[in-house]
């Protein structure tokens, strides 16, 4: 028998996550396998903003979804032989038995010789949401000035790079000095810390006259709301998250941006980049190619021990993360 220890949701979100939201438990693996049958161990995980939205996926006494890198520890399956690295949306567990290999198996990226954490990252859905909601949505073009919020996370730092290597000016915003001096390194023209900044005053000196062309938003509230007055006429604008009302437990009450909206004949779209999927190899092979050649530098931010992970997940929305989170076991 195999031990597996498993994240479960005790009791739903009210507001931001608190310690009392998730039990650790553990559970009895067989390690008789049937044809066809792998278990896996976790290596690496991921704690993403969006699984707090996750309402109906996140039953109580269930296991938190989420994905994960594994080893292949014990394999009745040719195709996965032992001490195949695999990729699973098996959620915040550290041992996975896998029936239905060719479903329950995503596809993994090429990873050459990096870091098999950026499979949680840069080359996985972190990275396929900026390349695909940004390049897909907004549409770049060379010379255009490209606004990013939460632009040090695993996501924006992405679109902003994304930005700059098509030849676009490029506004970042994020939460500390040293995130913003990092988004200079990134090549970013302009980096604001959105904490000590009027929003307005800074667009109005990186974008005068109304000049952003692409607004990548992935906060939402009050931010979207300042930023699209600042939108150039037809301008489009790819909504990624909303960060800031992710823990809100009213309605908000405020500015409305249909006006704005109005007024500059904006594009405005959502997304999730699931619709995009059978084109990741497309996305994933761009990716792997730009960080060969040094135009896409990443972040992350390791928390050490599976016990840790309703840490680093609350974490997040505090801005304790640098760039990607990942939690190694």
């Amino acid at each position: 028998m195999v031990i597996c220890k498993k994240w479960t949701l005790a009791q739903r979100f009210d507001g931001k996550p608190t310690s009392a939201n998730f039990k650790l438990v553990k559970e009895d693996i067989s390690e008789k396998l049937n044809d066809g049958e792998v278990l896996c161990e976790a290596v690496y995980l991921t704690v993403d903003p969006y699984m707090r939205t996750g309402e109906a996926r996140n039953a109580v006494g269930g296991t938190l979804f989420g994905e994960q890198v594994a080893k292949v520890t014990v394999s009745k399956n040719p195709k996965y032989p032992v001490g195949t690295i695999v990729r699973l949306m098996s959620g915040w567990r550290s041992h996975t038995l896998v029936k239905d290999a060719g479903k329950e198996i995503l596809r993994s990226a090429e990873m050459s010789d990096l870091p098999l954490s950026l499979m949680l990252g840069t080359m996985g859905m972190p990275g396929m949401t900026a390349y695909f909601g940004f390049l897909e949505i907004c549409q770049p073009k060379k010379g255009e000035t490209v606004l990013v919020n939460g632009a040090s996370g695993a996501v924006g730092s992405l679109v902003g790079q994304i930005a700059k290597i098509k030849g676009c000016k490029v506004i970042g915003f994020a939460g500390s000095d040293e995130k913003c001096d990092w988004l200079k390194e990134l090549g970013f023209d302009f980096a604001y810390n959105y904490k000590k900044v009027d929003v307005d005053a800074a667009l109005n000196e990186a974008a005068p006259e109304n000049s952003v062309d692409c607004f990548f938003d992935n906060v939402g509230g009050t931010f979207t709301v300042k930023a699209l007055n600042h939108m150039k006429t037809f301008g489009r604008v790819s909504i990624c998250g909303s960060i800031s009302a992710y823990n809100d437990t009213t309605l908000p009450t405020g500015p409305l941006p249909f006006f704005n909206i109005l007024k500059s004949q904006l594009k405005v779209e959502g997304f999730i980049v699931y619709r995009w999927h059978q084109r990741w190899q497309e996305g994933e092979k761009e990716m792997l190619q730009w960080i060969k050649e040094g135009k896409i530098k990443y972040k992350e931010h390791v928390t050490e021990g599976f016990e840790k992970m309703p840490e680093a997940f609350m974490g997040l929305f505090e801005g304790s993360n640098f760039g990607k989170a990942i939690i190694k076991v």
